[in-house]
């Protein structure tokens, strides 16, 4: 039987509600919302908004149980985190402490969901986000007011990322108030960029540069830490939101860069007069739970339940209802039991022996108990120097990246230089590239010395003739 779902979304101009039965939409709905009711993903109004949603369950004709629901992805931080391959019952404490250094926001001030991926043997990658809490719980109140029960959460970028059934893919997902551009890549979304615009009256064509601006910026980041597997031209450009529905934008938004680009698709036939481009939000929230019938699908990997803890409905539990009826039982048995007690007075010594074997085996569980403790103290010690371990990778990992970060950047800056290859060991750095002439090596040898991240930069080579010459740099931390 195919499994229903219904999602809900509540953006800061609109609200869109969807409900699927399997792979198959059967009703729709969406209304608008005016400007300050929600602002950047925060509801602002919660009693206006929850009437609105009242509304549009009651329009649709669906029942507000139990729904899906997603925030906006304002001011949220996605990373793709390596720790060492520890065990299980560790891992939450490891990522907390990872995201407690590697994030800026005070943990206090934001939710935090994780989930295992892929990983070398050895080590153990996690791919974390944060979320405001002042926006998740502001949407959940507003939805508990609306009489509405969300047992499941995501965050607008991953459901739009989950829409693609390829491995890698670049998505624009455009509206007037904010620009998301996202790197899939291996099935996980490698970088998710979020870029709110200013001025809400502008149009699609007076925003049109900032918005190629930012692809070309997100590609070269990209590219610039994946030189060895890089986004080339034959990597689609998947367009959604406002830019969907125009085409004529699409050449300006990838220049001359070779890229192919056509509308986000949806994974699934929609019936007439249903506009997918409204609502992928939606789809993707549904894809969290049905999934097309491939067996070769490549959809992201990334897929875990954001709702806090505090917030998840109870499951339903056997032991829920069998707990009061044992408890009524054993009642009646301690009755019963006293009621004997009192007619078996005279055999208490009889129990004697038995009590001092019962008190020799409490003192037997004592030590077990000691045991454990000393256990546990091991454990705790071996958590700590695995945790002192994960900072010191981190830390170097961190430091290298930076060091290439800016080779590749002053490099970029350079009219002239073109980096053709690095190596870093740790201590020192060999570059080889081109250049039109030999002033602009020594240029960029200057440049990469006045940026203080390193010690020394040596020219060992400089060949070749008017126009093209080779060069090779040696750079010392």
């Amino acid at each position: 039987m195919a499994k229903r779902v219904t999602t809900l979304y509540i953006g800061d101009t609109d609200i869109s509600l969807l409900s699927m039965k399997g792979m198959q939409i059967e009703k729709w709905a969406s209304t608008p919302l005016e400007p300050g009711l929600v602002s950047q993903g925060l509801v602002t109004d919660e009693a206006a908004v929850a009437e609105k949603v009242t509304q549009l369950f009651k329009d649709a004709g669906v029942a507000p149980k139990k729904i899906i629901t997603a925030l906006i992805g304002h001011d949220s931080l996605y990373r793709i985190i390596t720790l060492p391959d520890v065990p299980e019952a560790v891992l939450p404490e490891a990522v907390r402490r990872e995201a407690r250094r590697t994030i800026p926001t005070p943990l206090d001030e934001v939710y935090y969901s994780y989930q295992s991926i892929a990983s070398m043997p050895g080590e153990r990658r996690v791919f974390l986000v944060t979320y405001p809490r002042n926006s998740v719980d502001a949407l959940v109140r507003t939805l508990r007011q609306a009489g509405v029960a969300p047992y499941v959460m995501d965050l607008a970028p991953l459901a739009i990322g989950r829409i693609p059934d390829v491995p890698r893919a670049i998505i624009v997902n455009f509206r007037v108030d904010h620009l998301e551009v996202m790197i899939i890549a291996g099935r996980l979304p490698e970088v998710i960029r979020r870029l709110s615009l200013p001025g809400e009256s502008e149009s699609l064509e007076e925003k049109l540069s900032l918005v190629a601006e930012e692809f070309s910026r997100t590609v070269m980041f990209y590219n610039s830490s994946h030189i060895e597997k890089p986004l080339d031209s034959t990597v689609p450009v998947f367009v959604s939101g406002d830019l969907a529905d125009a085409p004529e934008t699409w050449q300006e938004l990838v220049g001359d860069s070779g890229y192919q680009v056509s509308p986000l698709p949806p994974p699934l036939e929609v019936p007439e007069g249903f506009n997918a481009n409204q609502f992928m939000i939606n789809i993707g929230l549904a894809l969290k739970e049905i999934r097309p019938d491939k067996g070769d699908s490549h959809f992201s990997l990334v897929n875990f339940n954001a709702l806090p803890e505090a917030y998840i409905p109870p499951s339903f539990s056997i032991l829920r209802v069998l707990i009061p009826v044992g408890v009524a039982v054993g009642i009646g048995l301690v009755v019963l039991a006293v009621f004997l007690n009192m007619n078996a007075r005279a055999g208490v010594d009889d129990l004697r022996p038995q009590v001092a074997t019962a008190e020799a085996r409490v003192r037997q569980l004592q030590t077990e108990v000691t045991s454990l403790r000393s256990d546990i103290n091991s454990i705790q010690a071996r958590r700590d120097t695995l945790s002192n371990r994960i900072a010191a990778l981190q830390e170097a990992r961190a430091k290298i990246h930076e060091d290439l970060r800016e080779i590749t950047r002053l490099a970029n800056a350079s009219p002239k230089v073109t980096v053709k290859s690095i190596s870093h060991s740790g201590g020192s750095v060999k570059l080889s590239g081109t250049s039109t002439d030999e002033e602009g090596v020594y240029l960029y040898a200057r440049a990469l010395r006045a940026s203080g991240r390193f010690s020394g930069v040596w020219i060992p080579s400089i060949s070749g003739s008017a126009g093209s010459f080779s060069f090779s740099l040696d750079i010392s931390k």
